[in-house]
């Protein structure tokens, strides 16, 4: 772990306003925040979407096991917390490869006695090692909720992008979901494109927007739920939401057939 060189699930988390970050995260992250002032935005709006997305999976569509790739840092409504409070015995497994992730696992393992939580230490470019990793948990013959949010974006070949997300879609059983969220340019500008450039140089790892096309590639094989592919801040958004402004984050939540 190299405390000298700032990390996203680090720089996440300061944006976020947790605790669990170093100077040179914040030094990195105030200066993307003061090159793209609504970077602080899109943390907050996509960890909202991760809550809506959760409570529609586990409310009305009756999905009680998840495969959270890259999750990031435990902050205040981890995905286990929103499940677990609406379906006590939902099955959760976080995947991550981040030192300081690691190091807060044991935060994330807590859940209800009715359910279970684990915590998978795999890297988003091997599909099958997460998948072989999460069958202790997760009973693949039954729906799943797959959550992508924010981690496609670290591979950055589109066409392993997609090959890695079909592989995942491959182990899935029908009425199985699929969500996304994603950076990109399009619904940015140039303050958000200068911010990632600006990232690349002096943080990790390096990260790439993508063009609501491409992003579409990693849902092509589901069908989406409406709004479909949207600023995850307009992805069915609640009261609290409804002020909230277009963030350059696309968000999607697609079903398998």
């Amino acid at each position: 772990m190299d405390a000298s060189l700032a990390h996203n699930a680090r720089v996440w988390d300061y944006w976020l306003g947790g605790r669990e970050n170093y100077e040179v995260d914040r030094r990195v992250g105030d200066h993307v925040r003061a090159m793209f002032p609504g970077i602080v935005q899109v943390a907050r709006a996509d960890r909202r979407f991760l809550g809506r997305a959760v409570r529609y999976l586990v409310g009305y569509a009756g999905i009680r096991q998840f495969l959270d790739i890259g999750t990031g840092l435990p902050t205040v409504e981890n995905t286990h917390e929103i499940a677990q409070r609406l379906a006590p015995d939902a099955r959760v497994v976080y995947v991550d490869n981040d030192p300081l992730v690691l190091a807060h696992a044991r935060a994330l393992l807590y859940g209800t006695p009715e359910g279970m939580t684990d915590y998978v230490d795999a890297d988003v470019h091997e599909p099958e090692a997460i998948l072989d990793a999460a069958k202790k948990t997760v009973d693949f013959d039954r729906p799943v909720g797959l959550l992508l949010l924010g981690i496609l974006n670290f591979v950055l070949d589109t066409d392993r992008a997609v090959a890695v997300v079909d592989r995942l879609l491959d182990a899935l059983s029908p009425g199985s979901y699929v969500v996304i969220t994603h950076p990109t340019g399009e619904l940015g500008g140039a303050e958000n494109e200068a911010a990632m450039r600006y990232w690349n140089a002096h943080a990790t790892p390096p990260i790439t927007a993508r063009t609501g096309a491409e992003v579409a590639l990693f849902l092509r094989r589901v069908e989406l739920l409406a709004p479909g592919l949207v600023s995850c801040s307009r992805w069915r958004p609640e009261a609290r939401d409804m002020a909230g402004r277009v963030v350059p984050q696309f968000g999607a939540v697609g079903r398998t057939g």
